[in-house]
């Protein structure tokens, strides 16, 4: 099983180092997307006690390796992004975040399908082949919390969850039995933070990350992202995203210790 994720900043007039500050601060789920509003042009950021929102769809060519396994029986897994793809069904994943002054609401989803579909060699029960399903979901709410923000750099603790869904489903052709299925469902509590840096009034770096656990032993991700001011409205980003858990069931059924990394590449849209 695995994780990718499929979907996706030239002024009319320069910016000043806080705008760059503001507007470009984008990134990945508990990095999420940052909203930020012009600044006036001194040092000094006018809070006009609105709310803001913003978008940022995503492309996450990712690759993956770890290991998983049910009852005892283990297996190390490693995958390409290319690999990954060519059994891609279909996915979603976005960043929404709400921002009023320092407050910050992000929220990050990831869903995806793969499929794969093998004949198997003659056998006693008459089954030609099995169809192989797999799906996982993450949902990821916070709270933050802007601490520093100058027209230099801008930071923002972050604090929330991480909700895990993994889901299987084998079916045999010609069809024996209903196909045999099963899932596994978690949370996990992370804080973490995101530093945005201008280095020009239309470029800025974002690096961010998040730790922590709960349903898993352990649970963290760390992103960095290079942003460009397409509008006053638009942020291009890029970058690598790097997502890690482990975690076991209770009962030692099931195991999922898995590293998920890859080149990132999305755009953030401001509505307000």
């Amino acid at each position: 099983m695995t994780c990718f994720a499929l979907a996706l900043v030239a002024l009319h007039q320069p910016l000043t180092a806080q705008d760059a500050v503001q507007q470009n601060t984008a990134a990945l789920g508990t990095l999420t997307s940052s909203t930020g509003q012009a600044a006036s042009s001194n040092a000094n950021t006018t809070l006009d006690d609105q709310w803001h929102f913003g978008f940022l769809p995503y492309l996450w060519f990712a690759g993956m390796h770890g290991t998983t396994g049910v009852r005892g029986f283990e297996t190390n897994v490693s995958a390409s992004p290319g690999d990954l793809l060519s059994h891609f069904n279909i996915g979603l994943m976005g960043t929404f975040e709400a921002r009023r002054n320092h407050i910050l609401l992000p929220l990050d989803l990831m869903w995806i399908r793969l499929s794969d579909d093998h004949s198997v060699p003659v056998n006693e029960i008459g089954t030609n082949a099995i169809d192989f399903r797999a799906g996982q979901f993450l949902l990821g709410p916070k709270v933050g919390y802007r601490v520093v923000d100058t027209p230099r750099i801008a930071v923002d603790a972050l604090a929330g969850i991480r909700y895990w869904h993994l889901g299987e489903k084998l079916t045999f052709k010609p069809t024996i039995v209903n196909g045999l299925s099963t899932s596994q469902n978690w949370v996990d509590g992370v804080g973490g933070a995101r530093i945005t840096v201008p280095l020009s009034p239309k470029v800025s770096v974002i690096v961010a990350g998040d730790a922590g656990g709960g349903g898993a032993n352990s649970d963290y991700q760390l992103v960095g992202l290079l942003g460009y001011q397409l509008k006053p409205t638009i942020v291009l980003q890029a970058g690598w995203r790097y997502l890690n858990v482990n975690y076991r069931s209770g009962s030692q059924l099931f195991l999922y210790d898995m590293t998920t990394s890859g080149v990132v590449i999305g755009a953030t849209f401001r509505f307000k």
